[in-house]
This record gives structure tokens, C-alpha cells and sequence, in this order.
């Protein structure tokens, strides 16, 4: 079998603009597309009754992320927060040369960070993690030798 990489991942949000807002706006990531997505053949491939939905290509560092909207049927909430051990997508991880510059800027736009989740070295936080609007779990960490490179 031969596979060519891999081209995204799709992740189900409940308010397409409140999304944009967080990956695009406060995360950095690029917008590259947009699609629109409805009827039978879409129906039979995502296993879902009279789809209609908007999916948004996000990018950042050679990573694309598949914002899908689902107008019909309409997205359905799971457990929140989703455990780690749940079968699935557990988190996305994103690197920071100065993950407690991260958390602080998260904090200061309104993003709860999940408290008992830091790690710190000393006085030094080194990881953490947060949720999404939607509740998907991220993953900041320090980038080992502080660089983005």
C-alpha cells in the first residue's frame, strides 16, 4: 500500500466564526480555503444524513487544520474535557519558545488554561494544556533549547 503523508486533520466546532477567532486570529494559523460540502456523495463519505457543511484549511508550520462546520446535521457535544485516555484525537501540540509567555497571553485573552495540568521546572512552566471553544485539548510545550528553529 502506498500512502502519500498526511493531509490534514478535521476537527467539528459548534461556531465557525468563534473558531476562526481562536486558530486563525489568536493562534496564528493561516486560512488557505474554504469548501462547501452537501449532498448524497458527501452523505455516504462522512456517514452522516443530508450533510451541508463549511470547511475552513487553516495552516501554520507545514500543518493544516480542517475546520468543519456542520450546518445540517449539526454538531453534537461529547464529554468535556474529552479524558486523555478516550480512544481518538486526544490533543493538538503546539511548541512555544516561552510556553509561561504562552500561558500569560492565553490568560490575558480569556482562554481558561487547564490549572492542574502546568509543569514547571523549578519556577519554570514548561508545559500546559487548554480547550478550544468547542473543548478540543491543546498541548503548549517549550520548545527543548528555546528555539523555534
Amino acid at each position: 500500500m502506498e500512502l502519500c503523508g498526511v493531509s490534514h486533520i478535521g476537527l467539528c466546532v459548534g461556531d465557525l466564526d468563534r473558531s476562526l477567532s481562536f486558530y486563525r486570529d489568536l493562534l496564528g494559523f493561516e486560512e488557505r480555503s474554504r469548501l462547501e460540502v452537501q449532498g448524497a456523495l458527501a452523505s455516504r463519505l462522512l456517514q452522516l444524513p443530508e450533510v451541508d457543511l463549511e470547511a475552513v484549511y487553516l495552516e501554520r508550520g507545514g500543518f493544516t487544520l480542517e475546520l468543519l462546520h456542520y450546518r445540517s446535521p449539526g454538531a453534537v457535544d461529547g464529554e468535556d474535557p474529552r479524558p486523555m485516555n478516550q480512544r481518538g484525537l486526544t490533543h493538538i501540540s503546539l511548541p512555544s519558545p516561552d510556553p509561561g509567555a504562552a500561558m500569560d497571553a492565553f490568560r490575558a485573552a480569556g482562554v481558561a488554561v487547564l490549572e492542574p495540568s502546568v509543569v514547571r521546572v523549578g519556577d519554570v512552566v514548561v508545559a500546559f494544556l487548554l480547550q478550544d471553544p468547542d473543548g478540543q485539548i491543546l498541548e503548549i510545550t517549550a520548545i527543548p533549547g528555546g528555539s523555534s528553529d
